[in-house]
């Protein structure tokens, strides 16, 4: 019996404002997972306040600027907004695991995450000396000198900016490292460094041909500044004239929702003996951080430069339940289709297959 009057349940004994303000002070969604396992009223209790998205957020406020998350496995039969307790409470679950899931996904990992140099804002000697360099680490390969180096300037204020495509739409950056070039081959072995370096991350501008578009730009093609739209600008870090991989942590950690790095180079220090011209060289450019997880992907509305987030559930267990209705096994498997289509980046013909699968007659696609 004392046991009994012992065991005492905190969330009714604090009542739901003063529990949610506790449980919002936890370190992780995954705290609030062991939370919501503890007993079925308190996982009632985070799903009906929405702590994970509230954490999630907090953690993470620029997936505030996400207008909302679509889970591509209700692609078929999304849920509605219409009253009633049992969509109301579908509606609770999905956006507590498509949180959780995401806030466990964006915890720092140190790992490269440039995909792809993208171009330069000068460029002197195309390709020796292109920005596509600049993603082998070290200054050179084999005998060859590997660096990207921009045009001669009399004036020694001109900036340079070099732009990056990340691994994945959404990385959690939290330190970028730039390595300026020393010319061996030059008397007195100078260092090309910058001044001061700054980061800015975003989005292309043109969200439905952007994939493809970034894909198909040339190193040497010079990009104006109004094809993408930048949602982070970092402090300005200086730096040093040393051929070092030179290393500069964000002041706190940044999802990049889009997938593009902007380095901007502002200020020059060395002049070219030959020429009298002053230059920046540089060998390695290297992201770390943490890209998110296949089953999110990115689509920018234009023009508003807003976001959908894609949720795409790993698949289920294809062996079901000798319980299972046929229509909720149909609809499962039609799911687990749906749902690895789209991981493996088959996008573009996504109606066409899912029209095809639910019988709404042949379909004939050209390759």
């Amino acid at each position: 019996m004392t046991e009994e009057k012992n065991k005492m349940d905190f969330i009714q004994l604090l009542g739901p404002d003063m529990s949610v303000k506790i449980l919002t002070h936890l370190d992780a969604p995954c705290d609030l997972i062991r939370v919501s396992a503890v007993s079925s009223s308190w996982h009632r209790f985070v799903l009906e306040h929405g702590l994970c998205k509230q954490l999630c957020l907090a953690m993470f406020p620029e997936i505030s600027g996400v207008t909302h998350m679509i889970e591509l496995d209700n692609i078929i039969e999304p849920l509605g907004n219409t009253p009633g307790s049992c969509v109301n409470w579908e509606y609770l679950k999905r956006n507590h695991k498509v949180y959780a899931f995401l806030s466990s996904g964006l915890h720092p990992v140190r790992k490269s995450c440039i995909s792809k140099a993208i171009s330069a804002s000068s460029t002197d000697n195309y390709p020796e000396e292109s920005i596509l360099h600049t993603l082998e680490p070290g200054d050179r390969t084999e005998y060859t000198a590997s660096y990207w180096s921009s045009k001669g300037e009399n004036d020694p204020s001109v900036p340079e900016t070099l732009v990056y495509k990340l691994v994945s739409e959404m990385c959690l950056v939290t330190e970028i490292h730039v390595q300026p070039f020393q010319a061996f081959f030059q008397h007195g072995l100078p260092i090309y460094s910058a001044k001061a370096v700054r980061f800015r991350m975003g989005h292309p501008r043109y969200p439905i041909e952007s994939e493809s578009a970034v894909d198909n730009i040339t190193a040497n093609e010079v990009l104006g500044d109004n094809q993408f739209i930048w949602t982070y600008t970092s402090p300005e870090f200086p730096m040093c004239q040393e051929n070092s991989l030179q290393k500069f942590k964000l002041p706190k950690p940044f999802l990049c929702i889009g997938g593009i790095l902007l380095v901007e180079l502002l200020g020059r220090v060395q002049k070219q003996e030959m020429d009298e011209l002053f230059y920046i060289c540089i060998s390695h450019v290297q992201v770390m951080g943490r890209p998110l997880s296949p089953a999110f992907d990115v689509k920018v509305h234009h023009p508003s430069g807003k976001c959908t987030l894609k949720y795409h559930p790993p698949p289920t267990d294809p062996h079901m339940s000798s319980t299972s209705s046929p229509d909720s096994s149909s609809s499962s498997r039609l799911r687990i289709i749906t749902s690895s289509l789209v991981q493996r980046g088959v996008r573009r013909w996504e109606q066409i297959l899912l029209g095809a699968l639910l019988g709404s007659g042949p379909v004939v696609v050209d390759d």
